[in-house]
């Protein structure tokens, strides 16, 4: 399941376009988390590869016994085989050890090509009478580097041609195919690879493509459409559940901000819902850009009324980030078309006490609302704040 936590970038407002040779995303961000939402299967992915392939290396060493018997060549090239099988061995370890690296699980693989490849052009070298069961063997490894081992696409069409032109430049020197013989076995590898590289650019893209509209799916299901906030119904499911129990467990200061744009009913009435959206827009900007990016949530409440939560953060730390709110909205005017209207809001802040029992969301609700509406009766475009006490439910204004 995608990551939700925090206040992350709006889904609508993301860049998935895909790069046309790459087959990555052109945001590096936005590939970095598919990289991550994938991790798992990448792993699974590259763990059975490394495993089929050393395994297979070291039993093939029997051919090379039956072709060159007991000799100096053979003992070379089982030991070239047993370091497919280490190398093989040590991503595995190293995969396990760091489950959460990108990078290292890019650097095994690309290790396990390398020194996979490279030792089959030693085994074809020394074994020149094969030509073309070997021709038969790289085409199958061809498809493993495109399809089977995870990695970026660019590495493995780089490997891959790597390894076609190393195979034909051997083969040439070996000298024991005819002209017209070494055309076909060379077109024959250049249909290997551009099926590989079709096969591994519909998949990549395919991947991609899944992950965009699981994204969005997502956005959709957890965002108010209009303001890209945070909606209630994940706040009441999610959000609040989890940021008070982890305040909690840590011992640590948690607050909420509940806004609302001061007379904004007279806004739609004297401007229209046009106008009003916009001051809703510009209002949830406000508050998404000031508060902090993945700490922070932004939930558009309801209406015109936004619920800000912000864990690791006490009374007057929660005063304060309100108070610069409620300047910054006052002096942003919203714009749409060729118009721009001001507006103002009110805060309602509450700090709670995290350290003893659990307190009921509506308890928390019902709290902030009073300071909330506090503020509104004092003459609006005020904060006014308060405490929770969780082991009494007790509200201390």
């Amino acid at each position: 399941m995608l990551a939700t936590n925090g206040k992350s970038t709006v889904q609508s407002q993301r860049d998935f376009s895909i790069h046309p040779l790459k087959l990555e995303f052109r945001s590096v961000t936005t590939e970095q988390e598919f990289q991550q939402h994938h991790l798992a299967r990448t792993r699974s992915s590259l763990r059975t590869t490394l495993i089929f392939c050393g395994f297979f290396y070291v039993a093939f060493a029997l051919t090379d016994a039956a072709v060159l018997g007991y000799t100096r060549e053979t003992a070379m090239l089982l030991f070239a085989r047993l370091l497919v099988a280490i190398t093989a061995a040590c991503g595995l370890y190293l995969v396990r050890r760091h489950p959460t690296s990108i990078l290292l699980l890019r650097l095994t693989a690309t290790a396990a090509e390398i020194v996979g490849m490279s030792t089959f052009m030693l085994i074809v070298w020394h074994r020149p009478a094969e030509v073309p069961w070997h021709a038969m063997s790289i085409c199958i490894m061809l498809i493993v580097v495109y399809i089977f081992i995870p990695n970026r696409l660019v590495i493995s069409l780089g490997v891959a041609v790597a390894t076609t032109a190393s195979f034909i430049a051997i083969v040439v020197s070996i000298g024991t195919l005819r002209p017209a013989d070494l055309l076909t076995m060379s077109m024959l590898l250049l249909l290997a690879n551009s099926f590989g590289l079709v096969a591994a650019r519909r998949y990549h893209r395919i991947w991609r493509e899944e992950y965009r509209v699981q994204s969005l799916l997502i956005h959709l299901s957890v965002r108010d459409h209009l303001t890209g906030c945070y909606n209630r119904r994940y706040l009441n499911e999610v959000l609040l559940k989890t940021e008070l129990a982890r305040s909690r467990h840590q011992g640590l200061p948690f607050a909420v901000i509940l806004c609302d744009i001061d007379h904004f009913k007279s806004i739609n009435d004297t401007y229209g819902h046009l106008a009003g959206d916009a001051v809703l827009r510009t209002f949830s900007t406000v508050l998404q850009t000031t508060t902090r990016q993945e700490v922070d949530s932004v939930v558009r409440y309801g209406g015109e009324e936004f619920l800000v939560l912000l864990p690791r953060t006490d009374r007057a730390g929660a005063e304060t980030l309100a108070d610069r709110l409620r300047h910054t909205f006052a002096q942003t005017p919203a714009e749409w078309a060729d118009q721009s209207v001001s507006a103002t809001a009110s805060f309602g802040v509450l700090a709670i006490d995290a350290r003893d029992g659990p307190v009921s969301d509506e308890a928390i609700f019902a709290a902030v609302d009073k300071l909330l509406y506090r503020a509104k009766r004092a003459g609006r475009n005020k904060v006014q704040s308060g405490v929770l006490v969780q082991s009494r439910n007790a509200f201390q204004g």
